[in-house]
């Protein structure tokens, strides 16, 4: 009878301290995870047919091509797992290297809109269109993750649940962050006037 009753007792007491949730919300925050890896993973591999079809333009900037060739390389070579979210080095670092595919394959894009002949060619269009709905996918799985990401660390920094954190070894898990959040904190500055005449 003694033992039932200790059992019963533990069982409460574990039910109480959060321990479920913990498990539940980590499951969740990886699985979140896997889906920000699967649409990067998506948008790295649509980046070779991008610049084999830019590459069709003779006089395309290399110097570009050869950016975001190297973006690529370097964002593909990070080993992304779902534990990489457990390390806040690693999950920065992974962070930086997409953030450099990003700003290289939009410089690609800008520097696109110069060649008419590339702007014609429905290969390239079709391309750009896939690309751009695979950064509105990026955007809602990282949002996805961000949102389970503070679930979890509510759970992990609130009494009584952070003292099974605490007991079981259930750190903060590192969120997205804006690499250049000085730049966009100011406004942009507009202005509409008419630009000097040369004299």
């Amino acid at each position: 009878m003694k033992r039932l009753l200790a059992t019963l007792a533990m069982a409460l007491a574990l039910t109480g301290c959060g321990y479920n949730d913990f498990q539940r919300l980590d499951e969740q925050t990886k699985s979140a995870w896997s889906e920000v890896l699967n649409q990067y993973q998506r948008r790295a591999d649509l980046v070779p047919n991008i610049v084999a079809t830019v590459k069709g333009e003779a006089s395309f900037e290399q110097d570009t091509l050869t950016q975001v060739i190297e973006a690529r390389a370097k964002a593909t070579s990070i080993q992304a797992t779902p534990e990489l979210v457990n390390n806040p080095e690693a999950f920065n670092k992974f962070q930086q290297a997409q953030g450099e595919l990003t700003g290289a394959l939009s410089r690609l894009m800008m520097v696109s809109e110069r060649y008419p002949q590339l702007q014609a060619n429905q290969a390239f269009r079709d391309l750009r269109v896939t690309l751009e709905g695979t950064e509105n996918r990026i955007t809602v799985a990282r949002n996805q993750y961000i949102e389970s990401v503070k679930q979890y660390n509510v759970l992990a920094r609130s009494f009584p649940s952070n003292l099974t954190a605490k007991v079981f070894g259930y750190e903060v898990k590192p969120s997205f962050t804006v690499q250049n959040e000085a730049e966009i904190s100011n406004a942009p500055k507009v202005d509409f006037s008419a630009p000097a005449k040369p004299q």
